[in-house]
């Protein structure tokens, strides 16, 4: 006789959560119940739920468990940026990125793959291949993790790998992330980045709400077929349709995050094109300075050559806001720590 494996509670969305305790007879409530000890207090042992009963704790330990991260590497910059690398049960590795902002609020960066298969020629995660993605416990222990010792105040998918390309788990750990019961962090402190997957960008938008992200970094499908290698299944003009029809809240903006690379996509022409191709659509434009890494021959562009480009924006009514590298004296840059380290091994 096989017996059943057991289920991390991690994995369960909130609706998933009430079904699996349906099956045990039990009522919706105790799902509430669970998902604050969980989230809430980040217990991970059954026996220290002591509104439960005991038969109910016995039997959760034989039909369910709770997985936790605890961080093998931590990185602190001088800024206050931490780098986190988390071993995951198979071995493989993930990082999570904790960033100071004004005012003194915290913003998590987390993964959703381990590696990614977008390729994009700026980034250093795309050069170890798309390994697997990770599952919603996976991605929802990140912030279970960090906020054992830290405040996190908004959360952005940008991490390793493509969120939508992991679609189901995505939307299942969104789903904690807002629950009242598990983080209830509301939509409009969650963003998620994608490097332009059309067809998954509308089933997002059908799904779930969460502020969108999109890594655009080019005016020309020439430049961008050459930096992210998705544009040539789903070029500049779909993707900007697909922008236009994503459903917006009233006081809502798509950012569209340009990583300004020197002599490729920094000149005015480019800030030109930009303008353009953002015709119609409620946008905002996060100007990056390339992260210059060992393993990339770009280089960042000059502050006179970024200052001209943001002023062109601004000029014609555009939000654009210069995003200061964060983190440069450690391995911030997404896939940086992570090679590194497995370079050592």
């Amino acid at each position: 006789m096989t017996i059943p494996a057991k289920v991390d509670l991690k994995n369960l969305s909130p609706v998933a959560l009430v079904e699996f305790l349906a099956g045990m007879g039990k009522e919706k409530f105790r799902a509430v119940q669970l998902m604050r000890w969980v989230y809430q207090r980040g217990v991970s042992e059954f026996t220290d739920m002591t509104d439960l009963s005991k038969p109910f704790r016995d039997e959760l330990v034989q039909r369910a468990y709770i997985s936790r991260f605890t961080p093998e590497v931590v990185e602190t910059s001088s800024d206050g940026t931490r780098k986190f690398l988390f071993r995951l049960v198979d071995g493989k590795s993930i990082e999570t990125v904790l960033i100071p902002m004004e005012g003194g609020r915290n913003t998590l960066c987390i993964s959703t793959q381990v590696g990614c298969a977008m390729q994009c020629s700026f980034c250093l995660t795309g050069t170890f291949g798309l390994e697997r993605n990770l599952t919603a416990a996976e991605i929802v222990n990140q912030v279970c993790a960090v906020r054992e010792q830290h405040s996190v105040d908004n959360i952005v998918l940008m991490g390793m790998g493509e969120p939508l390309h992991n679609l189901d788990n995505v939307v299942d750990a969104l789903q904690i992330l807002y629950a009242p019961t598990g983080f209830d962090y509301g939509p409009r402190k969650v963003t998620l980045s994608t490097s332009g997957l059309v067809p998954e960008m509308g089933e997002l938008g059908q799904r779930i709400k969460v502020n969108l992200a999109v890594s655009l970094n080019a005016t020309t499908d020439e430049v961008r077929n050459e930096l992210m290698p998705v544009n040539r299944r789903y070029p500049l003009r779909e993707l900007m349709e697909a922008c236009r029809k994503f459903p917006l809240a009233p006081r809502q903006r798509i950012t569209f995050e340009y990583i300004l690379i020197q002599g490729i996509n920094d000149s005015q022409a480019d800030a030109r094109r930009l303008v353009k191709l953002l015709h119609g659509i409620k946008a905002k434009v996060n100007l990056i300075p390339f992260n210059e890494h060992s393993g990339s021959d770009y280089r960042q562009p000059s502050d006179v050559a970024m200052r001209a480009f943001q002023t062109y924006l601004l000029d014609r009514q555009i939000v654009a806001v210069r995003r200061a590298g964060k983190g440069q004296d450690i391995s911030a840059a997404c896939g940086q720590l992570k090679g590194r380290l497995e370079d050592k091994q």
